[in-house]
């Protein structure tokens, strides 16, 4: 199946790049281009995107605000966002990934690092780069220094809905770990993990594994630490 792109960004230029470069994959195509947030909710609607590449920082209607729309919508359930940004550390982060968000990505990235990301995003997983979820981490020990009053009440009750495994599975995935890395430390299947990822989402009402890692965090399952 084709992977159907759009992109959202408010610079002409960079959007002809990317259109360049995801329209060279025979797998993927550019459907639309949106210079704002509100365009880009109204293509993902009308062109049925799967993967929305959208610039944080854009006039009017920004790509936080768009993320939400799009994730709050349920004809566009199965829209993925991939945040690109010029800063992957930043005060957006928390923000975009409870927006709805499957994952960050710079713009100084490789050319493969993008396409592998829109593949990633469309096969349902998240996008966290390494930069990206130290600055996750980071936001959660400034907002309450990993004290337990940060922990948020109503999903650290939904997390006792969880099994045991699934809950060490939600450990690793906050952690940044890959089904493969996860299946290898806990000595079982890459399939019994994506089960168990699948329900754990399920349970908690995460929208994807980005999500999870949120509320592992929030619930005080995962707690923050000082390297």
């Amino acid at each position: 199946m084709t992977i159907r792109v759009l992109l959202a960004d408010d610079q002409a230029l960079l959007r002809s790049a990317f259109r360049v470069l995801v329209d060279s994959e025979p797998d993927m195509e550019v459907v639309g281009e949106a210079s704002d947030g509100a365009e880009a909710v109204r293509l993902a609607r009308q062109e049925r995107a799967d993967v929305v590449l959208m610039d944080i920082r854009m006039p009017g209607t920004d790509g936080l605000a768009a993320t939400r729309m799009i994730s709050e919508d349920p004809s566009l359930a199965q829209v993925r966002v991939v945040i690109l940004t010029t800063f992957e550390v930043d005060d957006y982060v928390v923000q975009s990934l409870r927006a709805g968000a499957s994952g960050f990505l710079g713009k100084g990235s490789e050319p493969e690092e993008l396409l592998s990301a829109i593949r990633i995003a469309a096969g349902g997983e998240a996008l966290l780069s390494p930069a990206a979820t130290k600055g996750l981490i980071a936001r959660f020990l400034a907002q309450g220094d990993g004290a337990d009053e940060t922990a948020d009440p109503a999903r650290t009750a939904r997390l006792e809905a969880l099994t045991v495994r699934e809950r060490e599975v939600l450990v690793q995935v906050a952690g940044g770990h890959s089904n493969d890395e996860i299946a290898e430390r806990l000595e079982v299947s890459p399939l019994t993990v994506k089960t168990h990822v699948n329900r754990a989402m399920a349970k908690l009402g995460a929208r994807d594994r980005a999500q999870l890692v949120v509320i592992a965090y929030e619930s005080g399952l995962v707690r923050p630490r000082v390297e």
